[in-house]
């Protein structure tokens, strides 16, 4: 559940809300529930190659105080 929550949760909430706010300034004529659809596509990819591309970064970090183990 750590891993989960460390890198891609934030990674894909960052992805979801740029690119709806992106869609949404430039791209007016597509219909909103399907600009909203994409965005959450987009954060859905993003999260789960960020949750395989940082897999080994979530074993360095110490559960104890939060500190880079050395």
């Amino acid at each position: 559940m750590k891993r989960i929550v460390l890198f891609p949760l934030p990674i894909a909430i960052i992805v979801y809300l740029m690119s709806n706010w992106w869609l949404n300034k430039n791209y007016t004529d597509i219909e909103p529930n399907i600009r909203t659809y994409i965005a959450i596509g987009a954060a859905l990819v993003s999260g789960v190659i960020s949750y395989f591309l940082f897999q080994g970064d979530t074993e360095k970090i110490d559960s104890s105080d939060g500190r880079r183990k050395k």
